[in-house]
């Protein structure tokens, strides 16, 4: 995913503050659903919600007002309720600034941990 970075990303400095890389993910994350052809939205009507458990995040390098930032994505490991998405941003000059991890838990309406469907974990991590 390609993400320009705008003044209202930025801090005082005009380095992207940090916790706007939250954002970053999630609006990566559910790029990564729609590209699998897999609707958020729809899987939360069926009863099929994902919460996030877990958040690792390093912070390499700062990204800066201007900046374009590429955001690769990809699926680690799945269990029967938890799915874990590697993500690494860079900035147009290749250098890395986050690698992050995300680990989400599959959950009922009732926010209940719930199993992953098989036929949603296969297309998930299909390459």
């Amino acid at each position: 995913m390609k993400k320009k970075i705008y003044y209202y990303h930025t801090d005082c400095g005009g380095v992207v503050y940090y916790a706007n890389y939250l954002m970053f993910l999630e609006e990566a994350r559910t790029e990564y659903f729609e590209f699998k052809n897999l609707s958020i939205k729809q899987l939360a009507d069926s009863g099929i919600m994902f919460m996030v458990s877990r958040q690792e995040v390093d912070y390499k390098s700062p990204g800066k007002y201007g900046d374009e930032l590429f955001i690769k994505t990809q699926v680690g490991e799945i269990t029967p309720v938890r799915i874990e998405f590697l993500h690494e941003i860079s900035n147009q000059n290749n250098q890395m600034l986050v690698k992050a991890k995300t680990i989400l838990v599959c959950v009922d309406k009732n926010l209940k941990p719930q199993a992953i469907p098989e036929d949603l974990k296969k297309k998930l991590s299909s390459r």
